[in-house]
């Protein structure tokens, strides 16, 4: 053990400590700028947490009583119907008009034959098995693959069955997509 007093230690060990700090100080101004920005925004953001917390208890203590509002007269929400005026529902093209683009179907004996679709029980197409449970992605990464006359027939399908507006509008506009390029 060292026979000099305390203080002395400790004088010693505080010029041992500046030495290092000095030996260190380029890789320390380096990293000042970043550092001094980082302090600056931790302190404006706890600033701004301790207003908010001031803010909080002074609306507290300034309703008092008052009872809040279920919900507010400015508030609409999705399941609000508003019975002053009616509902529109958008107008989806007929699925001779989405599968041809609007051109005009070729008539005549060897021309396919245009109708409604009808309803069938089938519980999923055949152009696409598996097709009731994908979801909008999945059909979205099959769409390239299918075929004009596969895609009218998912479409069929969904408007005979799940009816569902992001399919159908995924469908309709891949059909005008691949007839155009035709």
């Amino acid at each position: 053990m060292s026979s000099l007093p305390f203080p002395v230690r400790v004088a010693a060990g505080l010029v041992v400590t500046a030495v290092e700090e000095v030996q260190a100080l380029p890789r320390t101004i380096v990293g000042l700028p970043i550092t001094a920005v980082s302090t600056v925004l931790q302190l404006s953001m706890r600033a701004q947490q301790v207003v908010t917390e001031l803010a909080i208890k002074g609306d507290t203590a300034l309703e008092g009583g008052r009872p809040v509002e279920d919900a507010p007269s400015w508030a609409r929400f999705d399941d609000d119907v508003d019975t002053a005026r009616p509902v529109s529902t958008p107008t989806r093209p007929s699925l001779e008009q989405a599968a041809t683009n609007g051109h005009a179907r070729p008539t005549g004996p060897g021309a396919p034959a245009v109708g409604k679709p009808e309803r069938t029980a089938s519980v999923t197409p055949d152009a696409l098995p598996g097709y009731e449970t994908l979801t909008i992605a999945q059909l979205r990464a099959r769409l390239r693959t299918l075929s004009v006359e596969q895609l009218t027939e998912l479409l069929a399908w969904e408007s005979a069955h799940a009816d569902r507006p992001p399919f159908v509008t995924m469908l309709t506009n891949r059909i005008a997509t691949v007839t155009a390029e035709q």
